[in-house]
């Protein structure tokens, strides 16, 4: 049995790289980026007005021009007013680019304007103000983005500004979750005394649709043959097999046994952690990663979060972030040798500690308890004793 830590380096060791794809800009939020951006022109392209307002020369107002005349009113996106005499200035809106002859805006608020004349009502002013000057955030030609970033809305923005209307990015892994057992049945269905709806891989699925993958869905009955059929074309057709229940001692969780039939190279089976310690991981010779979760509702949800997705993240060389940390907000004793995954409900302390809340569940099947927390805290197995304002590694899985 391996622990939690040599886990993680083993999976991240199997990670596949399944090449790029163009789409269109709009439709790549949460995708990562394969290619460099960079600026087709300065940021911003010209000497933009800032604040509504009037555009003045300093020269004048350090001369004491207090009434300054109104030559013209230039708005966002038309061209820019010709030079005018000592004096003049031009009512001027907020985005538009600022004449070279003129070097200062003062705002609406500063200024009474009658008659045709602007009259400045403050003492002072600092030249150049309100104004964002031409290249000031870019140059044209600097790097915007790099390989490996996350497109958010704010990158849609950046792209869009730039005119990459179309983005190359990591091609995403072809996905199946797979649930086994004959006690599940459809959600639609009524259960008998001693059945219960399957749910776990709807569960999996969500999780992966947070991830922008459409994952595919498949349950199989604890039966040898319809199982190594089922997998035997899983692999010929998924990159990842993201497997819920059979793993364990059982008499009828025949999975370890079958992927080994059909050439899946058992990597690692059992994990000191708690939950999921059965846990199975692999590789097919021809490619796909198979990880194999105890059928319990907690070990699946807990595995999922702690590897499947950094092994996702790493797979489309996605900017790492950094890990989160919370300090324990009670008390807790867990005497077994194993790394315990601890449910917790978070919230920031007056001094902006993020606490986490211990929620003792009913083991690893109790998945209604996954509702009303927010994250697991990593608790490490070289310990049974775990005071109030210790602080461990928290993976965040309810972050609304």
């Amino acid at each position: 049995m391996i622990t939690v830590e040599q886990a993680e380096e083993l999976i991240l060791n199997n990670t596949g790289d399944y090449g790029a794809e163009i789409i269109l800009f709009e439709e790549s939020l949460g995708r990562v980026l394969a290619e460099t951006i960079r600026a087709d022109r300065d940021l911003p392209p010209f000497n933009r007005v800032s604040m509504d307002g009037i555009a003045i020369k300093y020269a004048d107002f350090e001369k004491g021009v207090k009434p300054f005349n109104i030559k013209a009113t230039q708005a966002a996106g038309d061209s820019p007013v010709e030079v005018g005499e000592g004096g003049d200035c031009i009512e001027i809106m907020t985005g538009a680019a600022l004449p070279g002859w003129l070097d200062t805006v003062i705002r609406y608020e500063d200024v009474v304007i009658k008659d045709g004349k602007a009259t400045v009502q403050i003492s002072e002013i600092k030249k150049g103000q309100n104004i964002h000057t031409q290249g000031a955030d870019r140059k044209q030609g600097d790097i915007l983005l790099t390989p490996g970033s996350v497109i958010t809305p704010a990158v849609i923005s950046m792209v869009a500004s730039v005119g990459e209307s179309e983005l190359r990015v990591k091609r995403k892994p072809r996905v199946v979750i797979v649930s086994s057992g004959d006690e599940l049945i459809d959600v639609a269905a009524k259960p008998s005394p001693y059945q219960i709806r399957r749910s776990n891989n709807y569960m999996v699925k969500a999780i992966l649709a947070g991830l922008g993958i459409d994952a595919g869905m498949l349950h199989i009955p604890d039966e040898p043959e319809a199982i190594r059929s089922t997998l035997q074309q899983c692999l010929a057709n998924f990159d990842v097999l993201l497997l819920s229940g059979g793993i364990s001692m059982g008499k009828f969780d025949y999975i370890p046994q079958v992927l080994n039939e059909l050439n899946v190279e058992q990597i690692f089976h059992k994990v000191q952690q708690r939950p999921g310690k059965p846990f199975w991981f692999g590789r097919h010779e021809n490619g796909p990663v198979v990880f194999a979760f105890p059928g319990n509702p907690g070990a699946t949800f807990m595995c999922t979060h702690r590897y499947f997705i950094p092994w996702m993240n790493a797979t489309l060389g996605a900017e790492t972030k950094p890990a989160m940390y919370a300090v324990l907000d009670g008390d807790f004793t867990f005497q077994p040798q194993l790394q315990y995954f601890l449910q917790v409900k978070l919230n920031f302390a007056e001094d902006g500690k993020l606490l986490a809340n211990p929620v003792e569940g009913n083991g690893s099947g109790d998945f209604a308890n996954l509702a009303d927390t927010d994250a697991f805290m990593e608790l490490p197995l070289s310990k049974n004793e775990f005071k109030r304002g210790e602080v461990y590694r928290v993976w965040i899985f309810n972050q609304q």
